[in-house]
């Protein structure tokens, strides 16, 4: 297994490499100059070319391009030009709050899709299938901002059942002591039961958009890769050997089907990643996504570089954990290492 995890931390060199040059060449080519952002709309042309030199446009892309790399060798992401303090620093404080919101909504999706999808395989054809075949076509068809944005209009704006999409916190709740940066683990912690209602209040709403987003996926491979473990020999032999259906069921056959579900969940998450982006928008979230869309849409490109490195870096981590996982299910998987 050490073996494996160090050769997949040599793949992982390239594929960073490769994230760095793709980053830093298309942050240039975005359309919109930095330069002429900052300088307003009444600037001279000189003013503009001032502007630009001190932020080092002026050189080639190539001197750019090792100043970048130089940087980010001493652990520094540049400095944004929006709010002028270090990306690193930004990225860092506003992480825990879409981490928490990420995984809310990949356990909730867990919690109902990994059962449903059991239920429908074992079920076939029967009234839990049809409803399975269901959520996953809506999960599908709604888009993630459509779906914030209905559930906002409905449970805020009409019926009155959720607060205000303002963010993690309301205006009348106290900031709990930054431990984990998780609201609800930190408020749990310190006690303050308040705080915490009221950060699990903020979260449910955008936590299900998520949720919702991500059930199609999961209950569809949780359900074919079940449907095809219980037509194995194995199964049918331990059923004729008069084993309970549950021991059957949840012990041998979902075990056995639970490798494809596990890379499953890693490609959801890396899709909630993303998915999150629109989400904080429309919760005005304090994230690392909206974040980067302010950035990008003022052409500051150390925060939109320093997003997508550091989302870069979680995928390969999340893939890494993944292989690791495999091993811990499979033992198969260590013995073919």
């Amino acid at each position: 297994m050490m073996l494996t995890i160090a050769r997949r931390l040599m793949t992982v060199i390239p594929t960073l490499i490769g994230v760095v040059i793709v980053t830093f060449l298309l942050t240039r080519v975005l359309p919109g100059d930095p330069a002429v952002y900052f300088a307003g709309p009444a600037a001279t042309p000189q003013s503009i070319a001032e502007i630009r030199k001190s932020l080092g446009l002026d050189r080639p892309l190539p001197d750019q391009f090792v100043r970048y790399v130089n940087d980010l060798a001493h652990g520094n992401f540049g400095n944004s030009l929006s709010t002028g303090r270090p990306v690193a620093t930004e990225i860092s404080s506003r992480l825990p709050a879409s981490a928490e919101l990420t995984l809310s909504g990949l356990l909730l999706s867990i919690v109902i899709a990994v059962p449903l999808g059991i239920f429908a395989a074992v079920k076939q054809g029967s009234l839990i299938d049809h409803l399975c075949r269901i959520i996953a076509t809506a999960g599908v068809s709604l888009p993630v901002f459509f779906t914030g944005l209905l559930s906002v209009y409905l449970f805020y704006f009409r019926l009155g059942w959720a607060p205000a999409p303002l963010g993690r916190l309301d205006a009348f709740a106290s900031t709990p002591p930054d431990i984990t940066g998780f609201y609800l683990i930190d408020s749990l912690l310190a006690g303050n039961f308040e705080t915490f209602r009221a950060a699990l209040s903020q979260l449910i709403l955008p936590a299900v958009t998520l949720a919702i987003f991500s059930l199609a996926p999961i209950t569809r491979m949780t359900r074919a890769s079940m449907l095809a473990v219980l037509a194995s020999e194995f199964i049918r032999t331990a059923r004729a050997s008069g084993l309970d259906g549950r021991t059957v069921i949840l012990t041998y056959a979902f075990r056995n089907a639970m490798l494809p579900v596990v890379t499953t969940l890693g490609m959801v998450f890396s899709f909630l990643l993303g998915a999150n982006v629109l989400v904080e928008k429309v919760f005005a979230w304090p994230g690392i996504g909206s974040y980067a869309v302010e950035a990008l849409l003022q052409s500051d490109f150390a925060p939109v570089q320093g997003f997508v490195l550091t989302m870069a870096v979680m995928y390969v981590a999340l893939n890494l954990f993944i292989d690791m996982l495999y091993g811990v299910i499979d033992p198969r998987v260590r013995l073919e290492a």
